[in-house]
């Protein structure tokens, strides 16, 4: 499998694995679901970090779809190289930092992590075109 493929996937399970903070605060403060709570959808109050998990986890999903396209159109247009290589890779660790400081509360650094994220993606479309 090539890197921009392994980063890909892994950057799918990063997004597939980002709710787990988010349903263990709300285990932490609400306790389990009830028959209840299947009835009504409505949020369950949690903590601040365990709401900041819940936007992190979110934003993942938001931005996964444009990456996973351009990662998918290189390979298929026999485009992917070193350098959509390295921007996959980029994008994963930045989406990773993002995560981890967004949970935490580092209001600055996630804005930077974000924009990184997003720079990586048009590098991937630049290589692309």
């Amino acid at each position: 499998m090539t890197p921009d493929l392994t980063y890909l996937a892994d950057t799918a399970m990063l997004a597939a694995a980002l709710w787990i903070p988010y349903i263990v605060a709300q285990v932490m403060t609400n306790g389990f679901l009830r028959p209840p709570n299947y009835v009504n959808p409505a949020q369950r109050p949690v903590p601040l970090w365990g709401e900041r998990a819940h936007r992190a986890y979110l934003n993942t999903v938001e931005v996964f779809a444009p990456f996973a396209a351009l990662v998918i159109v290189a390979q298929l247009a026999g485009k992917a190289d070193a350098m959509t290589a390295f921007w996959a890779m980029f994008f994963f660790w930045t989406r990773v930092v993002h995560a981890a400081v967004y949970w935490i509360g580092l209001p600055y650094i996630r804005t930077i992590a974000f924009v990184l994220g997003f720079v990586a993606v048009v590098g991937i479309f630049v290589e692309i075109v």
